[in-house]
């Protein structure tokens, strides 16, 4: 598998530094370094990595406003750094569309399984989009909340038997590859009892 790629932006050299430090030992690529939100948004267009993590604070554009913008334009994955864990900035990056976020100081145990987890979660965002039919304009958003949600609960149900969400997931996707099948299909099957691992 090739390994990740990543670009950060921090306007504290130290952060970056030891943030790409952490990520290169872990097998990831670091493609772009910014101390800027603007220019941050710049590399992502330019680069397009599998994830951008932006620190909160930074000259030319704060890291909330660039991740709506990535997000919104790009589709790439945000991990946002912070020092602050007010209430309102979270909800603030969450409706800029900021999978996760980490408060400063962080450490290595954190980060890493931080970054898997929105890896993992933007893997199934596609996989499901991937999946999607596309029904009449006004249902679309409808249908995909639904087909979402069973596979949610697909998921749940075989996590209780046992398996990794990880595992979970690429049970239903791979057997809707291999039998040629929607993942919502394969998912209401695996409620209804009528299909495990």
């Amino acid at each position: 598998m090739s390994s990740r790629r990543v670009v950060i932006a921090d306007d504290e050299s130290i952060i970056r530094l030891d943030l790409k430090e952490i990520l290169l030992e872990s097998g990831f690529d670091v493609v772009g370094e910014s101390a800027r939100g603007d220019e941050a948004i710049d590399l992502v267009r330019e680069l397009k990595p599998d994830l951008a993590i932006l620190d909160i604070k930074m000259p030319g554009l704060d890291g909330v406003s660039a991740a709506s913008i990535i997000n919104e334009e790009m589709g790439t994955p945000v991990l946002l750094l912070t020092a602050f864990s007010q209430r309102d900035l979270i909800q603030s990056a969450r409706d800029a569309g900021v999978s996760a976020y980490l408060v400063k100081p962080f450490q290595r145990e954190e980060l890493i399984p931080a970054i898997e987890n929105v890896l993992f979660r933007a893997h199934q965002e596609q996989a499901l989009s991937a999946d999607m039919v596309a029904p009449a304009a006004d249902g679309a958003a409808e249908d995909k909340l639904v087909t979402r949600q069973i596979v949610e609960d697909a998921k749940a149900r075989l996590m209780d038997g046992g398996l990794t969400e990880q595992e979970a997931f690429d049970f239903i996707q791979k057997t809707a590859m291999r039998e040629r099948l929607r993942m919502r299909a394969v998912a209401e099957q695996v409620i209804a009892g009528e299909l495990a691992p």
